[in-house]
């Protein structure tokens, strides 16, 4: 049988529930709602350590978080995984190509790509002039590069003065062809222009947007500055002394105190997403008009989502919807997957570990051992069947570090520094608005999640959990020194 082509299309912070296919009653998706409409959508998938760094190590290595190692953001650490996504699909005899966002370590490491187009947007620990070429981002990065030779030396994401973790926005000060969407895009095309036609492919865009800083072209405000935006969510269980404290900083984990500067951060995010949305429609086409897309097996996600002010937060890393929850879904071409159940909705827990060896089953090639995920094409057949009843995340996070187990109907939260908890009922309460911790009719299946967790963290090196208990206060790392990574 032939092998299928594959096409990997990432996005960086977008939330589950800011597209249209996903009901959002503000945010246009078009394109991707049209890719949902001729494949399976997943309504549970979820990244289970969300921020970059370790949402990408679960995606390029198929592995839980205890065994891939980061369960926090930490720069600098070398990556040295045996059995990468990019490594299995070359060996099971397809060129191998990503464009875009890989934040790894060193910024050249390939993971077993045959090459690599790089743009990781802004490095703050990578931008420092005294770093090596292999570590300099001003250097290494191949749209910083591509930028400059464009529009000058002094050409810079950072010119507009918006910091890139922040919830200020404004639209793009150059051409729209400048702008990073455009450029994994573009560079995608011609990815597609210059391939072996004699071997499969596996591309992998990978868009920096909606991630910070918000700054569509101008277009894509205006599709939004003159509507009225569903607030953000605010439940009866929220405290304001975070939002009291830091809410004037513009790189903070709340979000602004500002009621207009909260709209402004909205349309700039919805901005950012339609922008996208229309970029990978023009990758869409471009499939088309190169006689490949009938043979392509498409799988879009994200690697976290976004807080946008819910629960007066900003930002990720929470164990909250907006923060974990992300988008997923899986089509393909006319010539593949033709048992595939098109136009449904899976309701099964997903994770972005499962991306590899989705992957992998449907270019017929070995799932290592060292997989911890499972492919989604038995669900893609039978979305009605389950491959888990549950899922444990967590968050290396000072203060607020977390870990939680959700279920396609509800989700537990333990704040490992704290010993708080929370418990949500989210299939009658999607938005986490109303903390059911207390209730008593809720204490025998908040039992249950609580075992599950003290499950997943027996053994551990933190010592969370003696096997009966969770503990409170232990010492916890970004970087775990036991995992079975090479760190």
């Amino acid at each position: 049988m032939k092998q299928p082509n594959i096409v990997l299309i990432m996005t960086d912070q977008l939330r589950g529930d800011c597209l249209g296919y996903a009901g959002h009653p503000d945010v246009k998706t078009p394109y991707l709602d049209t890719l949902a409409s001729t494949g399976v959508s997943f309504s549970h998938a979820y990244s289970a350590c969300p921020s970059c760094i370790a949402a990408r190590a679960a995606l390029h290595t198929g592995r839980e978080q205890s065994r891939h190692g980061r369960v926090g953001y930490k720069d600098g650490i070398p990556w040295n995984y045996k059995h990468t996504m990019a490594e299995e699909l070359a060996k099971a005899g397809y060129y191998t190509q990503c464009v875009g966002k890989m934040h790894v370590h060193p910024l050249r490491n390939y993971l077993g790509f045959h090459n690599v187009e790089l743009h990781d947007g802004f490095l703050e620990a990578a931008r420092k002039h005294s770093l090596p070429y292999s570590e300099n981002q001003l250097m290494a990065d191949d749209y910083f590069y591509w930028l400059k030779q464009e529009l000058g030396v002094t050409a810079d994401v950072t010119e507009t003065g918006i910091e890139c973790n922040s919830f200020v926005s404004r639209p793009w000060m150059h051409e729209e062809k400048h702008h990073p969407t455009n450029w994994v895009t573009e560079r995608s095309i011609d990815f597609l222009r210059r391939r072996d036609p004699g071997k499969p492919f596996f591309l992998f865009a990978s868009y920096l947007r909606p991630h910070p800083p918000f700054d569509a072209p101008q277009h894509y405000f205006d599709l939004y500055s003159g509507k009225t935006l569903r607030p953000p969510f605010v439940g009866t269980w929220e405290t304001d002394e975070y939002l009291r404290k830091n809410g004037r900083l513009c790189n903070s984990i709340s979000g602004p105190a500002d009621p207009e500067l909260i709209r402004q951060a909205q349309i700039g995010y919805y901005a950012c997403i339609t922008h996208l949305d229309h970029q990978i429609g023009r990758l869409i086409m471009a499939l088309k008009e190169h006689e490949v897309y009938d043979d392509c097996v498409i799988l879009f996600t994200s690697d976290h989502g976004e807080e946008l002010c819910d629960h007066h937060m900003f930002r990720k890393a929470r164990p909250y919807e907006g923060s974990c929850h992300i988008p997923m879904l899986i089509t393909a071409g006319k010539n593949v997957l033709t048992d595939m159940a098109s136009s449904s909705v899976c309701g099964d827990v997903a994770e972005l570990r499962d991306v590899m060896p989705t992957l992998l089953d449907a270019a017929g090639a070995d799932i290592p051992a060292t997989v911890d995920g499972h492919s989604l094409l038995p669900l893609v057949r039978r979305p009605e069947n389950s491959l888990r009843s549950w899922l444990h995340g967590e968050h290396a996070f000072d203060e607020f570090s977390n870990h939680w187990i959700v279920t396609n109907r509800d989700k537990y939260i333990w704040y490992s520094q704290t010993g708080v908890e929370q418990y949500f009922d989210l299939e009658n309460d999607p938005h986490e608005l109303t903390d059911r911790i207390h209730d008593p009719d809720a204490q025998e299946r908040i039992s249950r999640l609580r075992g599950h967790l003290i499950e997943s963290l027996a053994g551990r090196p933190e010592g969370y959990t003696d096997g009966e208990a969770l503990i409170v206060g232990k010492p916890y790392a970004d970087v775990l020194p036991n995992a079975d990574s090479g760190i």
